[in-house]
Order: structure tokens, then sequence, then C-alpha cells
């Protein structure tokens, strides 16, 4: 059996290509305000797009292979789903010119977990976006020459996976915190 199925590596694709959509012209390439008002009025951005790609994407799908791979440590059936609606509802928010992003684009079905296998494997999904965090803090902290680009990158990247990390440890349900939290206090109390 293959560590990765070609359909989740489609799932991958679209995820990341949707995902590159909906941040393009929210990310700060350009210079000046006038730059950016600019791009608006000469089409789509393709340089932006790839950056958005890079940036938003390995949170979300790092995020999503957390989940994958530590139920697979324990032994269990996991399989990388993309979601067409969070996808779709990201894309209409986008093109509504919202302002608001919401961050579903799929998740991890995991099969025969136990309630403590499915307490680390929630936990395996945010854990990488507090690493991708805490890495994206050090970087900008101990590296001194970075280039402009460079600097939006990382910066972005910290905060992305800040408010990916918090909002998924919030104990609501269908987020991981719930199925983090809930599961650690029935054990502790």
């Amino acid at each position: 059996m293959a560590v990765i199925s070609l359909i989740e590596i489609i799932h991958i694709i679209i995820a990341t290509l949707v995902l590159g959509y909906i941040f393009t012209g929210l990310f700060p390439l350009r210079g000046s305000r006038k730059d950016i008002l600019d791009s608006y009025t000469k089409g789509f951005d393709w340089s932006e797009f790839w950056f958005a790609c890079m940036v938003a994407a390995p949170g979300v799908i790092l995020h999503e292979m957390g989940h994958k791979f530590v139920a697979m440590f324990f032994g269990l059936t996991a399989f990388f789903q993309v979601s067409y609606f969070g996808l779709l509802l990201g894309i209409i928010l986008k093109l509504l010119g919202t302002g608001f992003i919401i961050l579903a684009p799929g998740y991890v079905v995991i099969s025969g977990a136990t309630p403590l296998q499915m307490m680390l494997s929630a936990f395996a999904g945010p854990f990488i976006n507090l690493v991708l965090w805490i890495t994206a803090m050090l970087v900008l902290k101990n590296m001194k020459s970075l280039s402009r680009r460079q600097a939006i990158f990382w910066s972005l990247t910290k905060h992305v996976n800040m408010w990916l990390f918090i909002f998924n440890m919030l104990p609501i349900p269908p987020l991981d915190g719930f199925k983090v939290w809930i599961p650690l206090f029935q054990m502790i109390f």
C-alpha cells in the first residue's frame, strides 16, 4: 500500500492551487499602495499566485499530512480528502471581496482509532502549525540578511501558521481542538 495514493496527490494539488488563488493579492509583494492598486487593473499576477501557494499551502497541507502520518503510525487507515465545499466557499468569499478567509480545503478520514489515537492524530495537525510558526519566528529573529521577499515570506508564514494553530485548537466541533481537549479532560477528570 502506498503512503500517499494518486488520488490524494491530486487532492493536494487541487487544494494547493485553490489556496494560492484565495490568497493571491493578500500578500504585499509590491512596494507601494499605487503598485498594489495597479495590480488589480492589470489582470491576474502569476508571480503573486505562486508566492501565495508557497506561503499558504504548506501550513494547510502539512497540517493534514500530520493527521494522516500519525494515524498511519498507529497502523490506522488514513486518507486525505479534499473538501470541495470548503474550497468553493473560500473561492466565493474571495470573489465577493469579503476579506474573510475560511480555510477548509480538506480533511483526513481516519478509520478504527481509539480515543487516545484520535486525540494524538488530531493534535498532530496543529502541532505542525506550531512548529512552522516557531520556525518562522526563529528565522525572522536570527536571519539578518533576508531579502524583502524572504522577509515577507517568513512573516506571512509565521502569521498564517499562528492563526491555523490557534483556530484549530479551539474546543469547538469539528475543529481539532475539540478532538484533543474533550478526550483530554475526560481522561483527567
